[in-house]
């Protein structure tokens, strides 16, 4: 990886923009490139974030075009249909695959060394598509995965606990959306798992709890949308630390979707599984020490992801 380090993010909408101004408050990156189809939207962003740049980090800051992909580290791509109000993740499918199909071809006339982070939904089935479109090594295209699900899940547990969420250790798995899974086994809290603690702790969650929980954890992309039309704070601060491990080289542990081939007998789709994120992108998924019911449940996700991946039709790059 070059000492200069780039990011092009694709797509200057809600998350793209959001995702550009956390790269710059953080300083992730030497240079950011924004492209959009609308290029006022482009250069207007980029404009007012080069404003900023006195306040917060040295940065060279650029509307660009698809060339501007050239030696580029990571290309972010946020760009696709939005989500409707009522409307799943997976009804979203055909929609952006067309899409992803026009960005991909023009992004490898450039760049096929970059890592690929997808955020467009739905994402585990377009990270999925990236891969087979573009033949790019698996460990080098990444989806948000269940990332932003995650901190959903440890936030809404550290409400109820009146605990720091980063002090809370628990994962949501599988699909990012409607089939999603809390592998509820492996919540951890100073050490502590749900069955070593007393159910007068504090620490404690009762089956109700944890089904509030999850509810509200699967939910809460719907409730913002319905609320203020779109999600964006959240997802771009995921999309930033993805980032950071991976320019970094963190070997931080991150609910990404990644590639599956015989996992837990799942194959050939993508899922939000905790992965190793280095700078060659996923270095490793973990291998989960699930309960039989956990597996069970990631199976059927994968199931249900796979049943609509076999419907498409891939067109060829």
């Amino acid at each position: 990886m070059n000492n200069q380090t780039k990011i092009v993010v694709v797509g200057s909408g809600a998350v793209g923009s959001t995702f550009a101004y956390t790269v710059l408050l953080r300083g992730l990156a030497d240079e950011l490139v924004i492209i959009d189809k609308n290029q006022d939207k482009a250069e207007g962003d980029a404009l007012d974030l080069n404003h900023g740049l006195l306040l917060a980090q040295p940065m060279k800051i650029t509307a660009g075009d698809y060339p501007d992909c050239k030696d580029a580290d990571i290309i972010v791509i946020t760009a696709g249909a939005a989500q409707k109000p009522g409307e799943t993740r997976l009804d979203l499918m055909q929609r952006n695959v067309s899409i992803y199909h026009q960005i991909l071809t023009e992004i490898l006339k450039y760049n096929s060394e970059a890592i690929f982070l997808i955020a467009t939904n739905p994402v585990d089935i377009l990270t999925y598509i990236t891969i087979k479109l573009t033949h790019l090594p698996k460990e080098r295209v990444i989806g948000s995965g269940t990332l932003l699900d995650s901190a959903r899940f440890r936030y809404l547990i550290s409400e109820k606990m009146n605990i720091d969420p980063r002090s809370i250790h628990g994962m949501i798995i599988g699909e990012h959306g409607d089939t999603e899974l809390a592998a509820w086994s492996l919540l951890n809290i100073a050490g502590m798992t749900q069955e070593q603690v007393k159910e007068q702790s504090r620490y404690y969650l009762s089956s109700a709890e944890k089904e509030e929980i999850y509810l509200q954890t699967k939910n809460a992309a719907y409730q913002i949308i319905e609320k203020k039309g779109s999600t964006y704070y959240a997802i771009a601060l995921s999309l930033a630390r993805i980032c950071e491990a991976i320019l970094h080289d963190q070997m931080s542990i991150l609910p990404v979707s990644a590639y599956l081939d015989n996992y837990k007998g799942i194959s050939d789709v993508c899922l939000g599984i905790p992965s190793i994120i280095g700078k060659n992108g996923i270095e490793e998924v973990l291998d989960l020490p699930l309960t039989k019911e956990e597996e069970e449940k990631l199976q059927h996700s994968a199931n249900q992801l796979g049943n609509f991946i076999h419907q498409i039709q891939l067109p060829k790059i």
